[in-house]
């Protein structure tokens, strides 16, 4: 289901999805698939967290299933990354081959040669599905479906055209083939994705449960245009046929949109994996070109404090991230020591020895702490 934010809806029953294997039950039967010669073109959507552990079951699979491919005479195939990470097809490349390369090093050299790993950049708003949901397509359209897809009408996919073994042709259903996918890449996780981050923990303290209600909020549509102006845009290069400050515009239209119902815990979730990939490299950028870091480090103040578990009135919360256990702890300790969360290198690197953000994060956490969620954003965008 799309749902555009003028309030029309557009329903569709999805054909191309004929067949699947569950792996974790018929491990089997998905080695089949994977490992057969119909089968060209192997796209992936593990989400950010999935390349955190090189040897988890997917790559298993690819690489068990590219063996038999190699030992049967079957062309290597193409290998499509669609996970929010930047240089997304490189680095499944990168974890691939390494899998290969324990395994056997005579079948790392051959799908290096032979297989095709393109970067891609997806851009659609898809919030988890929930009963909500389910309930009010079978009201609504009639159809008993117990997993429907509600995302909004906005879409755009952006491939590098780099096949292994030839491609259907994406560009007929809108696919963006393109020689170097970088540009969009980086427009799309500075923007879309840390825009994301930017409104979610603020939207939490301050007691929002939807992005729509979050995003509607004159003050918040401030915060972004703030980040998305002064601080992201100038760390991006140009983007073909792409204004990027109209795009600014359209995503805070997108954020409002009411119909789509995304959820501020959703987005507030595995932190850890995302304000390094999406928010941090904006800083760094930023720290090394003097440019402005004000509103990106209110930002991980607003993750620090939200870490913390209790909302502004006392309310404990599930903080939801693979690290939770360490993260938890520490940002607690941060009314003695206010630089703790910020120390954990494997997240921040040095920025709590880079004056100029420890001095806007400072400011930021002790606002959060000692006025609240809302006044810190008046504070800091007026």
């Amino acid at each position: 289901i799309l749902e555009s934010p003028d309030g029309s809806r557009d329903a569709q029953v999805i054909g191309s999805i004929v067949d699947y294997r569950y792996a974790p039950d018929d491990p089997q039967g998905a080695l089949d698939v994977l490992a057969a010669e119909s089968t060209r073109i192997i796209s992936l959507t593990i989400t950010e967290g999935g390349y955190r552990d090189p040897d988890g079951p997917a790559f298993a699979l690819i690489t068990e299933a590219l063996a038999r491919r190699r030992d049967r005479g079957i062309a290597a195939p193409t290998i499509l990354s669609c996970d929010n990470i930047e240089s997304n097809g490189e680095i499944a490349r990168r974890v691939v081959l390494a899998n290969a390369e324990r395994r056997d090093p005579a079948l790392a050299e051959w799908v290096a040669e032979h297989s095709r790993f393109p970067n891609s950049m997806v851009d659609r708003i898809t919030p988890a599905t929930t009963l909500e949901m389910a309930a009010a397509v079978r009201r609504d359209f009639g159809v008993n479906d117990r997993w429907p897809v509600v995302a909004e009408s906005f879409a755009a996919w952006v491939i590098e055209d780099d096949f292994a073994d030839g491609r259907p042709p994406l560009e007929q259903a809108g696919v963006l083939l393109v020689d170097d996918v970088a540009p969009y890449e980086l427009m799309k996780l500075r923007l879309l994705n840390a825009g994301h981050q930017c409104l979610a923990y603020f939207a939490h303290l301050c007691g929002f449960k939807f992005v729509h209600e979050a995003a509607g909020d004159p003050l918040f549509a401030e915060l972004l245009l703030a980040y998305f102006e002064s601080e992201a845009i100038p760390t991006l290069p140009a983007v073909p046929g792409i204004d990027l400050h109209d795009y600014t515009r359209t995503l805070v239209e997108r954020f409002s949109n009411p119909a789509v119902r995304d959820t501020v815990p959703r987005l507030c979730a595995y932190t850890s994996d995302r304000i390094p990939k999406w928010l941090i490299p904006v800083i760094c950028d930023n720290l090394a070109s003097d440019g402005p870091v004000r509103v990106a480090a209110a930002v991980v103040a607003s993750w620090a404090r939200y870490a913390e578990g209790t909302d502004e009135w006392g309310t404990p919360y599930e903080v939801v991230d693979q690290l939770a256990d360490s993260l938890i702890p520490i940002a607690r300790s941060q009314y003695e020591n206010p630089t703790a969360f910020i120390e954990i290198a494997a997240l921040f690197g040095d920025l709590a020895h880079q004056p100029r953000f420890v001095q806007a994060y400072l400011w930021a956490l002790d606002s959060l702490h000692h006025k609240g969620a809302r006044a810190t954003l008046e504070a800091l965008v007026r």
